[in-house]
């Protein structure tokens, strides 16, 4: 039986309006879809206040208090939107992420999708009844509730249509994916299509319509994937295999990521271990780590530099301070002022220069760069956060990434 699982943010339903509007959506594809499911966000800005309020009551939160809290974010969501539904005479279900039966991990914040038990949703989905269900939420063989950290809403959403075979469609409040952030650049394209393997790349580098580990997940299950805008019939982007470009299609897009900090660490000693000993420490907490630059001195010592997401910056601090005498590093810093830019695009594999005219490009202008990382499809640099925009404008322009 096909099946079709929409996925709608919390800007798509931050009041009773919108909430009327996906629901009029929703309605649309009950009536073209046999079997459907609908994974929503907490409302508008829901989960941000919530951690406001937290940090209001205590400086530092039990991490289990704050997934207890942010779990009752999405079930105002889940409530409101079934509601709607049911005013249609659609017939609809809410269940909250445990109630899906979405079994993750135990890092709290943080969890990572284990399994999702498909007995629950299969039966409502039987019934001839839509699923409304919460995303970025589930429990843990303990049956304590967790979330699932940023981008846990599409996570959810791209790993029950993994289980259930089905097409998976992500709303947001823009039209697709695009060239370079609309915001940033007018007259940034839409795309009509794209790679998994480039838009995993744009994910995980700053583009922020859909989070990394989803398209992750629907490259490694071939999940049809879909993104477009929640209140506009304007056609989104489909992500799916490899596409064909033309010849001359060197650069896809380009992601603008404000979102980073660059940790320096110097005089750092030589030792076999001791990269292995820094970067598993950062593993171990749940940092992931990105950027990364070593550079050996003459005095058998070397100086390292790599970024991290910027919501970790205290986790990351705490980690400095408290491994300063047995790294023997005393010499160290967090740079928050920094942009990392990257231009994504398949046919840097074969055709060179792209990273000349990058480069040409920041010199010519007095754009400063920090650090560079390369890959097969993909160049990234860090400049200072306060170049961002001219440099945005420079990059679209001689990528030719706007009308």
């Amino acid at each position: 039986m096909s099946t079709l699982v929409q996925k709608y943010g919390g800007s798509s339903l931050a009041n009773r309006k919108k909430i009327e509007k996906v629901a009029d959506r929703v309605q649309k594809a009950w009536d073209e879809w046999e079997r459907v499911v609908v994974i929503v966000s907490a409302m508008g800005d829901t989960t941000d206040e919530l951690i406001n309020l937290a940090h209001e009551i205590a400086d530092d939160p039990d991490p289990r208090e704050m997934d207890m809290l942010l779990n009752t974010g999405e079930q105002i969501s889940i409530s409101l939107l079934t509601m709607a539904l049911q005013k249609r005479d659609i017939p609809a279900v809410s269940l909250t992420g445990s109630q899906l039966g979405v079994a993750t991990t135990d890092r709290h914040q943080k969890a990572r999708i284990k399994d999702i038990d498909q007995d629950r949703v299969q039966e409502e989905l039987d019934r001839g009844r839509v699923v409304v269900a919460a995303g970025f939420q589930g429990v843990t063989e303990d049956n304590e509730y967790t979330t699932l950290g940023r981008g846990g809403s599409d996570t959810t959403a791209v790993a029950l249509a993994a289980k259930l075979e089905a097409r998976c469609e992500i709303y947001t409040d823009v039209a697709g994916i695009h060239t370079c952030d609309p915001g940033l650049v007018e007259r940034a394209r839409c795309l009509e299509k794209i790679s998994y393997e480039e838009m995993m790349e744009m994910a995980s580098l700053g583009a922020e319509v859909i989070h990394p580990r989803a398209v992750e997940l629907a490259c490694k299950y071939e999940v049809p994937l879909y993104v477009g805008d929640a209140f506009s019939q304007d056609e989104g982007t489909d992500i799916g295999e490899e596409t064909e470009y033309l010849e001359e299609s060197v650069i896809t897009g380009m992601a603008v990521n404000l979102d980073d900090i660059q940790i320096n660490l110097r005089g750092v000693k030589k030792r076999k271990d001791m990269l292995s000993k820094i970067f598993e420490t950062f593993g171990e907490a749940g940092i992931n780590i990105d950027m990364i630059s070593q550079l050996m001195n003459g005095e058998n010592k070397m100086q390292l530099s790599f970024t991290a997401p910027a919501e970790d910056f205290q986790e990351t601090e705490k980690i400095l301070k408290s491994r300063e005498q047995s790294w023997n590093v005393k010499n160290w810093w967090i740079n928050e002022d920094i942009c990392k830019m990257s231009v994504i695009g398949p046919g840097m594999r074969s055709q060179p220069g792209v990273a000349a005219s990058v480069f040409n490009l920041m010199q010519q202008y007095d754009i400063m760069v920090r650090m560079v990382t390369t890959s097969e499809i993909k160049i990234s640099w860090l400049i200072p956060t306060a170049d961002h925009e001219k440099a945005a404008e420079l990059v679209a322009r001689e990528f030719d990434l706007a009308d």
